[in-house]
This record gives structure tokens, C-alpha cells and sequence, in this order.
């Protein structure tokens, strides 16, 4: 299933805080539209945030760009169709997580390794949260009740097999304990649950526990993030409190195999140009979508041990048949 979205190119780039593109970066790129893929539906997180990220890429390179939602089989067609893309320059692609959690589920016949990464663009960590009424105030007090209590802690998460199922995993692995792994058919259950009494927490995002928090009915033990929160600064890392793990969905820009090396430096620097967008930085910030830039070499380097720690976990809960 395919849409389309056309983001045209503005004049008025420079007074917005971008700068245009350099014919001087790249002598045939770009000379005509760019195409990003999106393996998800309009209108949800990744579709958004690429949506965006085009717009400013529209004002760089002073081109058309257009976003073709490329949706099915829980992000294969589209991260299939980002593989497949002519190696020209202008189709780009926006791969996320399931670019490692499916492959040992033997959902597709492809890796990471068959892309071409060219930036990560953000990191949305999940964190544990407990009720506010809870005594626990810190993952030390979490541990020593899981371990006081076996087979009672219960975590709840967004279904078997997803992001979140295996980050209650990670969690679990990490503190030394064991729990049950409570599915619902999304995060928003999961945390009604909490709210109502029902879980003893849940590992989502950060964002998808946001209004709760703030409301008072929830609280934060640890984030598996690389850095604190914004939205929470008061809360401390897994690793400041002695849990050397992160974690969390990620979402970045590749290429297909075999563009040519001075095309994709340029649409490297046109990327990181339209990432660099005042307009893009204020949307994400404003809707919770946590940006963690890393150019080519450190994202491989995070697919590598992102793609590793996933496949020991879904090995560990069964789920892995490789």
C-alpha cells in the first residue's frame, strides 16, 4: 500500500535557518525530485518525523521531495522496497527497528547489512514505570522486590515479539530478576492497566507514559536511554544507577547498496543540513521524539550491537528461529 506526499522546495530557505545546498557538493546531485520511503502508515510516529525531515530536506536541496508510504508485513514491504530502490540517489529511506527484530523471527531474508546506513536520526528509550502509589522508587528497590517476590512481578508491554517485549526482557536480564511479560495490543493498554492497578509496571516509551507521569498517576524508576530524558531530566539512566544497558526504537536514513561514493556524501550532507533544521529540531522536541543524531560510521556501529542484543533476547524468550 503506497501514499504519497509532495513537500516542495522553498525560497526562503536561508531565512529559515537552513542552508540551501551547494551545487558545489555534488555535480549531478540533485537535479531532479527525491522519493523517501516510509515502511509505515500516514499519520504515525515515523511518518511524521519523515515527513518533516523532508520538508527540510525540500528547503536544502531546493528540490521536490516526496514521502511514499510503502506499508505491510509490519515494515518488510517497505524496508524491502528501500533495498530494491534504483542506487541513482533519489530514493531515500527511513529503516527503524524492525530492521533487526524481524530477521530472527524469519520475517524477511534481509539484514541491516543489506542497506546502506546513512544517519541516525533519533532514539526513543523505553523507561520503567511503576503506579505513583508504588513504594519502589528506583530500579536497586525493583530488583529487591522482584527477587523477594518470584513469579509475581508482572511488566507489561506492547505485544509479544515487539520493541517493548523485548526491552522488558533486556530489563529483566540486566537487574538479575525474573518477571511475566503481560502483552497488550499496544502501549496505551498497557499503561491503563498500570494506572488501574493491574501491573506492577511497564516498559514503554518514555512519550507513551508522558501524560501520566505529568498527571501524577505514574512514576519513572530508570530510563534505558543513552542520556536523561527532556521531558524528565529528574530521572536517572539505567547506567547512572549502576544497570550498564540502553535500549530503546530507533529510526534512521539509508541508502540501497551501490550509490555512488560522491552522490552519497552528498546526500549525507544534505541529510544532515535538513536534520540541522530549526523547524525539525522544534518538532521533535515538541512531540517527544527524542533526536540522537550519528553519522554513517557510528550507526553502523549501533546496528551491529542493536542487532546482537535483539537477537539474545528473542533467543532467551523463544521467539528466535535462527
Amino acid at each position: 500500500m503506497k501514499r504519497r506526499s509532495v513537500l516542495k522546495g522553498l525560497g526562503a530557505a536561508a531565512a529559515c535557518g537552513v542552508v540551501p545546498f551547494s551545487a558545489a557538493w555534488a555535480a549531478d546531485w540533485p537535479a531532479k525530485p527525491i522519493t523517501l520511503i516510509c515502511p509505515w502508515s500516514a499519520g504515525g510516529g515515523t511518518d511524521l518525523l519523515l515527513r518533516k525531515l523532508g520538508a527540510s530536506l525540500a528547503k536544502v536541496t531546493k528540490q521536490t521531495v516526496t514521502v511514499v508510504n510503502t506499508t505491510g508485513g509490519g515494515g518488510a514491504i517497505g524496508h524491502a522496497a528501500i533495498m530494491r530502490a534504483p542506487t541513482d540517489g533519489y530514493t531515500i529511506g527511513m529503516i527503524t527497528f524492525e530492521l533487526n527484530s524481524l530477521p530472527p523471527q524469519g520475517l524477511i531474508p534481509f539484514t541491516w547489512k543489506d542497506f546502506d546506513p546513512i544517519m541516525r536520526v533519533n532514539v526513543d528509550a523505553p523507561a520503567l514505570t511503576v503506579n505513583a502509589k508504588s513504594p519502589l522508587n528506583g530500579l536497586k528497590d525493583f530488583a529487591d522486590y522482584a527477587k523477594a517476590h518470584p513469579g509475581e512481578v508482572t511488566i507489561g508491554n506492547s505485544g509479544p515479539g515487539s520493541v517493548w517485549h523485548i526491552a522488558a526482557a533486556m530489563m529483566a536480564d540486566e537487574l538479575g530478576i525474573t518477571a511475566k511479560y503481560v502483552p497488550f495490543d499496544g502501549a496505551a493498554p498497557a499503561v491503563t492497566a498500570l494506572v488501574g492497578g493491574h501491573l506492577t509496571a511497564v516498559s514503554v516509551s518514555v512519550a507513551e507514559v508522558r501524560s501520566q507521569v505529568a498527571g501524577g498517576n505514574l512514576k519513572m524508576l530508570g530510563v534505558m536511554g543513552e542520556e536523561r530524558s527532556s521531558l524528565f531530566p529528574d530521572v536517572p539512566t539505567f547506567a547512572e544507577q549502576g544497570v550498564k544497558a540502553t535500549f530503546g526504537t530507533w529510526r534512521g536514513m539509508a541508502l540501497p547498496k551501490g550509490v555512488k561514493p560522491e552522490t552519497r556524501a552528498a546526500i549525507a550532507k544534505a541529510l544532515k543540513g535538513a536534520y540541522d533544521d530549526p523547524e525539525f529540531q522544534e518538532f521533535a522536541k515538541s512531540a517527544a521524539l527524542n533526536l540522537a543524531y550519528q553519522d554513517d560510521k557510528a550507526f553502523v556501529a549501533f546496528l551491529d550491537k542493536n542487532a546482537s542484543d535483539v537477537l539474545r533476547v528473542m533467543r532467551s524468550l523463544g521467539l528466535a528461529k535462527v
